[in-house]
């Protein structure tokens, strides 16, 4: 196997909430996975714990058979689901952060990005439409050449024009050893993208499994299957 992620037992709570119940995963390099549940079944309290941003919890985490460690996050190249720059910056005041913070970051990479998006540099960033603020910050996030890739619900809240720019640039920047994992509730229109799919529910992990192998089996499509698991949140 060729292990890039590894989950042993992790459990996190918050007061009397469960928000994730003894979690095991193994994730491989070069997999597009997608971490599936509707909204308050874990998927970004999990992603919290993978980057770093929540230390308290139980259990193990391994990237690439090492435990996990601030040097893990060097690694980890993560679009959360919301803005996270100061609107007072300048694009160039992003890219110079992120050049100084990063040492994969490419900048060539990111101005190609920025065409790609046609996003106009208007001096700060306040003056960039919501839109064009979304594509800014996925643009850096895939500048940097990152052994893991984590998206927390890029997908949601965008016009589908936006919605299928975003998927058609993950698919076409990542790189062969890459693992990227892909939050999200809204199922329609990320079923080709996924190698294989976690399902949350609760906290728990009630599904791993290859898409192309869930499909054939069951006969169902990968949106009907999501219903069939989460019904009771309809």
């Amino acid at each position: 196997m060729n292990e890039m992620i590894r989950l042993e037992h992790i459990t996190k709570n918050y007061s009397q909430l469960k928000a994730l119940d003894d979690v095991d995963l193994t994730l491989e390099k070069g997999k597009i996975i997608g971490l599936l549940g509707p909204n308050g079944s874990g998927k970004t309290t999990l992603i919290k714990v993978l980057t770093g941003m929540t230390l308290q919890y139980h259990g193990n985490i391994y990237i690439e058979n090492e435990p996990w460690s601030y040097q893990s996050k060097a690694i980890i190249s993560y679009l959360p689901d919301q803005l996270y720059f100061d609107q007072w910056m300048r694009i160039k005041d992003l890219e110079n952060y992120f050049t100084d913070m990063f040492s994969d970051f490419n900048p060539k990479k990111f101005h190609e990005l920025l065409r790609t998006f046609k996003i106009e540099d208007r001096g700060y960033i306040r003056k960039l439409s919501k839109g064009n603020k979304e594509k800014l910050q996925l643009a850096l996030i895939l500048s940097r050449d990152a052994k893991i890739y984590i998206f927390d619900e890029p997908i949601g809240g965008v016009d589908p024009a936006l919605r299928q720019i975003i998927l058609d640039t993950i698919m076409e920047s990542k790189h062969s050893e890459a693992t990227v994992i892909l939050s999200t509730h809204q199922i329609y229109d990320v079923e080709d993208l996924f190698d294989e799919v976690i399902f949350l529910k609760e906290g728990r992990v009630v599904l791993h499994k290859e898409t192309k192998s869930l499909i054939e089996e069951s006969g169902k499509s990968l949106l009907e299957t999501f219903k069939e698991v989460f019904s009771y949140a309809r």
